[in-house]
Parts: C-alpha cells; sequence; structure tokens
C-alpha cells in the first residue's frame, strides 16, 4: 500500500526523474538515506517502471505529431495480438492506446521535419495487419505535454 508520502515522491519523480535522493528527501522532509531507502522499495515494488530523458522537439527531429485512429477488421483475439505485435516492432509508433469509442487504438504518430508522413503511411500504417479504417489527424501545436 503506498502511503501519502510514497504518493508525493512518485508525484516529484513524475515532475523531474532527475531529483536526487537529497533534494528528493528536502522536498518530502525525510533524509538523504530515508528518501533512498523509500526509492528503492517503490521501484522493487514496481510503482516505478523505469527513468528516461525527455527529449527537446529539435533533439527529436522537429517532429509533427499525428494522431491516428485504427478501426480493425473484427475484435477477434488473434486480430488484436498480430496488430498489437505489428504495432511493437515498428520505430514510427510512439504510443498506442486500445480504446472505447469509435475507433479500435489511437496511435500516436511523430513525423521528423525530414521524413514524410506520406512515407510512415505507405511503409508502416497501411502495411499493419487486421486494418479496416485509418483516420490521421495532424496536431497544430502540443500545449500540455507528460513525461
Amino acid at each position: 500500500m503506498l502511503d501519502a508520502l510514497d504518493r508525493k515522491i512518485l508525484d516529484l519523480l513524475a515532475r523531474d526523474s532527475d531529483l536526487t535522493a537529497q533534494r528528493l528527501g528536502e522536498r518530502v522532509g525525510l533524509s538523504p538515506s530515508a528518501a533512498h531507502r523509500r526509492l528503492k522499495l517503490l521501484e522493487s515494488g514496481g510503482h516505478i517502471a523505469g527513468y528516461r530523458a525527455r527529449l527537446s522537439r529539435e533533439a527529436r527531429g522537429n517532429p509533427s505529431i499525428v494522431f491516428v485512429a485504427v478501426t480493425l477488421k473484427d475484435q477477434a483475439q488473434e486480430t488484436l495480438a498480430r496488430f498489437e505485435d505489428a504495432i511493437r516492432r515498428s520505430p514510427d509508433i510512439e504510443e498506442a492506446h486500445l480504446m472505447s469509442g469509435e475507433s479500435d487504438y489511437i496511435l500516436k504518430v511523430p513525423v521528423r521535419a525530414d521524413d514524410s508522413f506520406e512515407r510512415v503511411h505507405r511503409d508502416t500504417l497501411a502495411r499493419l495487419p487486421g486494418v479496416q479504417r485509418l483516420v490521421s489527424q495532424f496536431a497544430i501545436r502540443t500545449v500540455v505535454e507528460g513525461g
């Protein structure tokens, strides 16, 4: 069970995963060693899945973000499994979410400035197994971006 202190630590790390045990301890009222112990317990308990660097748009090639709504031909387990296996292997797809509602999946596809969505559509999206329909929407700008 997570207590209020654990939740505060997780909230702080979600905003800044570079926090040292010293800085984390200062912010939650613990010694650096106590903060470090809590952090290790949260990691070993599976509450922290990992750490990653958030790259600037420039470092990522100034991508345009395209959200693609995918409707599959059917909802058979084999169709879902084949589709999910293919999107996990694709370097063009950054995120994929199984959805309720009109579409079966929403994909987040960043397209670098030196690339084209036409290439991504032709070489990746149009070749995904089990797809009946693709609807693409281009983001105008990002207003809020999570870690």
